[in-house]
């Protein structure tokens, strides 16, 4: 026998539920930020560009993080999981960032394939430098195209999306490059030429 409260309800999940669409993609809700709809429309365009190529670049690091290998395992194995991390917190602010302008946030992972300009890696374990190569040049598209939507942005007078292409997108992404980019450079290791 179930067990029923006073009210004749039962403590049941009510699982498989499914509704109409509160939303489209691709569309924006007004929201009173003072920034005129056309304006929210592109920045969310612009920001989930930057939404599924920085999932992408976060989720790189962590498929290196798994496979690296060799002399610098250790090293690389944690400076690659520090990274993912500050490409996650990105990730999260510039989801935010498209909701609070009436959009709708690119979230799951096949949508994600198909927007992202970041080439596919194998499935395989790839060399060090490889890895490496491969995040230095997502690091640039990245880069490239988030000074480009800041530049837009600020146009558009969406200063909060600018701001957080520039302050965050922009600036955690070059200092990654530069973590990264020491790696590559051909130094003798013990003793100097």
């Amino acid at each position: 026998m179930k067990a029923m409260a006073r009210d004749g309800k039962r403590a049941e999940p009510l699982v498989k539920q499914r509704s109409a669409k509160v939303q489209d993609f691709g569309t924006v809700v007004r929201l009173p930020i003072g920034l005129d709809e056309k304006v929210c429309l592109r920045g969310v365009e612009r920001l989930n560009q930057a939404l599924a190529d920085t999932i992408t670049i976060r989720d790189l690091y962590k498929k290196h993080h798994w496979q690296v290998s060799g002399h610098t395992f250790y090293q690389l194995h944690l400076l690659f999981d520090k990274h993912y991390e500050e490409q996650n917190e990105l990730v999260d602010k510039i989801a935010e960032r498209i909701q609070l302008l009436g959009g709708i946030s690119i979230a799951m992972a096949h949508d994600v394939a198909e927007m992202t300009r970041i080439e596919r890696p194998p499935r395989d374990r790839e060399e060090v430098p490889v890895q490496i190569s491969r995040l230095l040049e997502a690091h640039e598209m990245i880069l490239n195209f988030s000074r480009d939507a800041a530049e837009k942005c600020q146009d558009d007078g969406d200063v909060g999306s600018n701001d957080l292409l520039v302050s965050d997108v922009i600036r955690t992404n070059e200092l990654q490059v530069w973590f990264l980019a020491e790696h590559l450079v051909a130094l003798p290791v013990v003793e100097a030429d």
